[in-house]
């Protein structure tokens, strides 16, 4: 939980302040490309918010209401992000660069007539530049620190790579840090590209593309992180691998009969809950039936500390029919 305030905190600095320095170039700039890095640095700002609210409010004692607690709300704000924020940057820069591809130096609206619009061409691009390399040092930060916080991820479940994690992580805060500077990170490579193309060959196109490009690329990241989080609120299960390994476990401990039935739900970042179904041995009393499952439930939680709660159900044993008595 630390790790991920840590990461989020940090993410929240930079581009707080990188969105006020960017809202500043384009003001003396006009540049297409600075407005929609702006509306990126807000919506990363305001998604870093969402996020502390998530991870604060998950925080909360499980109730009468919420006997499970209130992990899922991490899983909420991420998606609330994906959708509403990052969505609206990506559709809002997109937008203002089709615009300013259409109508080349011409103003986009009513409002960007009232703005001390100045040619990138001839002047002001080196406010855009400093704003553009300064935001790369700030957001190149945020991305250690995401990058570390998955790391330790990845040790502790042993993902292959990235790609894994993206996939099977439940610690969604970092996952979102983290798929955010990097994208934060793309975005600047591209708006200090087409800034400089336009210094460079005179043509506002370049910069107008560079506009469309971040917003397009920002949609895109809202509907892989709002597919990512969907897995998790509405309940995904541990890797099959794992839980395989924790049906071994009880299957093979000794009074076991069978596995009837075996289930796993997140709840929470690192909050899974286990329910079994377990056919015992015949012949067993009710206090060696209660003194197996607190032990299975003891050695089902040293095998994946992500569970953290075990709830196994007792159940009759099946008993062959008479086809499988009579067979030879």
């Amino acid at each position: 939980m630390a790790s991920s305030v840590s990461v989020v905190l940090a993410a929240l600095v930079a581009n707080g302040a990188i969105a006020c320095l960017k809202f500043g170039g384009f003001l003396l700039t006009g540049s297409p490309s600075m407005l929609a890095e702006t509306y990126h640095s807000i919506s990363d700002t305001g998604n870093q918010v969402f996020l502390l609210i998530g991870i604060f409010y998950g925080r909360r004692e499980a109730d009468e209401h919420h006997p499970f607690g209130y992990g899922k709300a991490e899983f909420f704000f991420s998606f609330l992000v994906s959708v509403m924020l990052f969505g609206i940057a990506g559709w809002e820069s997109a937008k203002h660069g089709y615009e300013a591809i259409r109508h080349g130096e011409t103003s986009f609206s009513d409002e960007a007539q009232q703005l001390p619009l100045v040619d990138v061409a001839v002047q002001g691009v080196y406010i855009n530049y400093a704003i553009l390399l300064g935001a790369i040092v700030f957001e190149a930060y945020a991305l250690y620190k995401a990058r570390a916080g998955m790391q330790k991820e990845m040790e502790k479940h042993g993902y292959d790579g990235y790609v894994e994690a993206f996939r099977k992580t439940s610690q969604t805060t970092i996952l979102t840090a983290l798929t955010e500077d990097t994208i934060a990170l793309s975005g600047l490579g591209i708006a200090l590209a087409g800034i400089f193309l336009t210094r460079t060959t005179g043509d506002p196109i370049y910069d107008a593309v560079s506009a469309l490009l971040i917003g397009i690329m920002l949609m895109g990241f809202a509907i892989a992180l709002a597919w990512e989080n969907k897995r998790l609120l509405i309940g995904e299960s541990l890797r099959k691998d794992d839980e395989d390994e924790l049906v071994r476990i009880v299957r093979e401990t000794d009074g076991v009969s069978s596995v009837v039935d075996f289930r796993s739900v997140y709840f929470g970042p690192g909050d899974v809950i286990v329910a079994a179904d377990v056919a015992f041995e015949q012949g067993l009393d009710i206090q060696t039936i209660d003194e197996t499952i607190t032990a299975l439930e003891a050695r089902i939680k040293e095998t994946a500390p992500e569970v953290t709660k075990v709830y196994v159900e007792p159940e009759d044993p099946v008993e062959p029919s008479p086809t499988d008595e009579s067979s030879p």
